[in-house]
């Protein structure tokens, strides 16, 4: 090997440990996005609730609020207690296609709905007569608007198929901040990707990560004394197991009842 050959090698060896370091120290803070993908087709059945106003939607057992000022619109639905996995499957979002039933709009290949509600049991009746969201039963209980969209509200109830679908959301995870000065209770909105929140972590600007527990629906809370700190927090995702970081996402002078937004989501 020549003198020049020999530079070369160590050079190039060189800058190959200064990228790892790099691709180490970056790591720390955010892993390599990593695409949600289309599930399989099932089947399943949805009814609606409400009317052509959507407006009993708005709220919802995973506390998004009016669905309307917070993006979510009236393309949702409540999903039966098997889909909604103790509220981790809130912001997960569906294709839903109405199939072998006479009320179906021809031509429609489907609609996109994001869960944000849940549909209890009912067990004063029969799974099959009334009790659709009894479990062990896979049902959509859709806004109205969204049922409209593939069949005649007539219907009452129709068959479907369904799969689960990457978010589209325009912008950044945004944070709801409730609580007091001794603890923090957080509703994660704008969720892209898989939709869904398996993990989280907050840290001011003078603590470390804390970890934060899952309250109900899209909300996560911490029990510590955060005021006068700028926050940021780090999520990671229930399907995909994506973690992302947002960083300072609130001020120092941060108040409860404030909506936070950030420039970072998942894909």
């Amino acid at each position: 090997m020549t003198s020049f050959d020999s530079w070369s090698f160590n050079f190039f060896s060189m800058t190959l440990a200064t990228l790892a370091i790099i691709v180490s120290k970056s790591s720390v803070t955010v892993a390599l996005p990593i695409e949600f993908r289309p599930s399989p087709w099932s089947l399943a059945h949805a009814t609606f609730y409400g009317d052509e106003t959507a407006s009993e939607t708005l709220g919802g057992a995973c506390g998004y609020g009016n669905l309307f000022s917070n993006g979510y619109g009236t393309d949702t639905a409540a999903l039966s207690t098997t889909l909604f996995n103790n509220g981790f499957a809130c912001g997960t979002c569906y294709q839903i296609k109405c199939v072998e039933s006479n009320w179906c709009y021809p031509g429609v290949p489907f609609t996109t709905v994001t869960a944000t509600n849940l549909c209890p049991p009912n067990w004063a009746q029969d799974s099959n007569n009334g009790g659709w969201c009894n479990p062990p039963r896979v049902h959509f209980d859709m806004s109205k608007p969204a049922f409209m969209k593939i069949a005649q509200w007539k219907a009452g109830i129709v068959p479907v198929m369904y799969r689960r679908v990457p978010c589209v959301r325009p912008g950044g995870l945004r944070f709801y901040f409730q609580g007091n000065g001794y603890w923090l209770l957080v509703y994660v909105m704008n969720v892209g990707g898989g939709g869904d929140i398996a993990q989280m972590w907050v840290k001011g600007s003078k603590t470390g990560w804390i970890s934060m527990s899952h309250n109900w629906g899209a909300t996560y809370q911490a029990f510590a004394t955060l005021g006068g700190q700028s926050l940021s927090f780090k999520i990671t995702s229930y399907t995909s197991k994506e973690t992302i970081i947002a960083w300072d996402v609130a001020p120092a002078n941060w108040n409860v009842g404030s909506t936070y937004t950030t420039d970072v989501n998942f894909h």
